[in-house]
């Protein structure tokens, strides 16, 4: 079967540090090639390459063979990030169908055949969202519909079936699978083992920007991990059990606006965490989860009802909020990338949050955000280096140890354990568990990863289309 896409022996070298060496894969139609290894291994990278992109300064050598400009589409392992805020998800993909031409009633009917085929059963609510208001799922299925409009022969998935729940993610693989069918070249990056055994053909593994190993995937790949045990939560419980409520949503009924009229997300939901105490918040894509975080950080005000902290009521909007009740409550994205400024250090910005909210000097700042930072596992050299030359799940790191570094009463997660390897992702839950026993902190846990949520949760509270329909 003749190769569509080729990459041999790229070495990749960005602020004196080596992303990759000397990796080499091949891309043939019809057939799913996977890359795998933990968090900063040179996946994305790797990926990246095969658009002709690398990360500002960087250093290339090694050979890159594509069918030519426009062939390689590209799903990104933050949706955000290739949509447009401005402009409605209708609009975008209208756009890329009018570009095979055809009258306007054959556009729509490929915009929404595209949908359905990425598992979005619903296209025309979709269509008339802008992308903040779709959940990072729906995001994500709108750029697999993006990629099968522009009918590309490779197409990178760059861990498609992060942040998803299980339904969900089984539509995500059916809809990669018919691509592959189709004879499209796939190069899948993931951490999900389970889905790359499904799904690839061949498998890369990757470490420390080397491969280690290569073949087919029921060779190659080690046995299943086993779910995450509660081992990370320590064996001596808190001197003080927690006790009462530190932060509610309180009847919370909130709204997406449109030029259409407001659209709700969420009915009535009330939640409560205690000092100590982590929530999870579960539910399928689309369910409201996200919202309700951002409800609680201040960065969706459309909503009735109430947020309080510690009993008092917090301004519904982040810019009226005061400098104390933003260091209180933290939100860390499921987007890193988008919330990191490209241009600049990654460890200046994450010691910055400790001089803004805190009143901390320079010196003390740099120093503690090093300090959180090595605990997260990111060493201070890879720090200095800016965003783009970090991983996903470097990023999400960092972007933890931002929120951290306010020593915050109350932390909003959202999704961020779902784009790491299964060791980074247990590091990170140990984490926050040794935060909880030692600070009472208060954590929201948006998640779709069963495993962790049973390792880290002390209650659940699942939502179904913006209702709350279990809590315990």
């Amino acid at each position: 079967m003749n190769p569509v896409a080729e990459v041999d022996g790229l070495r990749v070298e960005v602020a004196g540090g080596t992303l990759v060496d000397g990796v080499s894969l091949t891309a043939r139609a019809g057939r799913i090639t996977a890359l795998v290894g933990p968090s900063g291994s040179g996946k994305t990278t790797t990926g990246r390459a095969l658009l002709g992109e690398f990360p500002p300064g960087a250093r290339v050598d090694g050979r890159i063979r594509t069918p030519g400009p426009g062939a390689v589409g590209y799903v990104p392992q933050h949706p955000a990030a290739v949509l447009n805020p401005a402009r409605r998800a209708g609009a975008l993909l209208r756009d890329i169908a009018a570009l095979r031409g055809g009258t306007r009633r054959e556009i729509r009917d490929r915009v929404e055949h595209a949908l359905r085929r990425a598992q979005l059963p619903d296209p025309a609510t979709v269509l008339r969202r802008y992308p903040h208001q779709l959940s990072g799922g729906q995001q994500q299925r709108v750029v697999i519909a993006q990629a099968l409009l522009l009918g590309a022969r490779v197409i990178v998935a760059d861990e498609p079936t992060t942040g998803q729940d299980p339904a969900t993610k089984r539509g995500v693989v059916e809809a990669l699978a018919d691509v592959a069918e189709q004879g499209i070249a796939l190069v899948l990056l993931s951490h999900d083992r389970d889905v790359v055994r499904q799904l690839a053909d061949d498998v890369v593994v990757l470490r420390a920007g080397r491969v280690v190993d290569r073949g087919p995937a029921d060779t190659v790949l080690p046995a299943a991990v086993k779910p995450v045990a509660d081992r990370s939560r320590s064996a001596v419980p808190p001197a003080v059990p927690p006790a009462g409520t530190r932060v509610e949503a309180r009847d919370l009924t909130a709204r997406h606006r449109t030029t259409r009229g407001a659209v709700p997300v969420l009915h009535g939901v009330t939640v409560s965490v205690a000092p100590g105490e982590c929530l999870a918040v579960a539910g399928r894509s689309g369910s409201g989860k996200t919202t309700l975080g951002r409800c609680l950080a201040g960065l969706h005000s459309a909503y009735d009802g109430a947020v309080l902290l510690g009993g008092a009521p917090l301004p519904r909007s982040l810019r009226a909020r005061t400098r104390a009740e933003l260091a209180a409550v933290q939100y860390v994205f499921q987007d890193p990338g988008a919330a990191f400024d490209e241009h600049r250090p990654v460890l200046d910005q994450v010691a910055r949050t400790a001089v803004r909210l805190r009143g901390a000097d320079r010196h003390t700042a740099r120093r503690a955000a090093v300090r959180t930072l090595a605990e997260l596992g990111l060493a201070e050299d890879l720090t200095l280096r800016r965003p783009g030359a970090l991983s996903g799940g470097e990023l999400q790191r960092a972007a933890l140890a931002r929120a951290l570094l306010a020593e915050p009463r109350v932390l909003i997660c959202d999704e961020i354990t779902s784009g790491l390897d299964p060791a980074t992702r247990d590091a990170i839950l140990a984490v926050l568990t040794r935060l909880r026993d030692r600070t009472a902190l208060s954590l929201v846990f948006i998640t779709h990863d069963r495993n962790a949520a049973d390792a880290l949760a002390d209650r659940t509270a699942e939502l179904d289309a913006g209702r709350l329909v279990a809590c315990g």
